[in-house]
């Protein structure tokens, strides 16, 4: 973790707590420090708060497979899927799709 990126992105979390931008940041930053439990707060608010933030569903999703959470990972690539979707944003839905599918087991490349 770099100190001061991490301070400063908390002081402008300060003066703008509803901003997804720094939520997301925030999480990120303390997910690349190791602190997964820190990244988990702001990812899981972005999830319930800023269901648009459709970068947010890869990542929590990657982050409760880490924590052995499969469950919550696969829901969470369903309903980026969905959101990806309604907001035709075809790539971030292809990546969302990849990740479900490996998730669940179903690896359409063994053909």
């Amino acid at each position: 973790m770099h100190p001061n990126r991490l301070q400063k992105l908390l002081d402008f979390f300060e003066t703008e707590p509803n901003d997804p931008f720094l939520k997301y940041a925030l999480a990120t930053e303390y997910l690349n420090s190791n602190e997964p439990d820190k990244a988990l707060f702001y990812y899981e608010d972005l999830f319930v708060n800023h269901t648009d933030y459709v970068g947010t569903y890869y990542h929590l999703g990657k982050l409760y497979e880490a924590l052995n959470r499969k469950v919550d990972a696969v829901k969470t690539y369903q309903k980026g899927m969905q959101v990806a979707k309604s907001l035709k944003d075809m790539h971030a839905f292809s990546e969302l799709q990849t990740v479900y599918n490996l998730a669940t087991g179903q690896d359409y490349e063994d053909d």
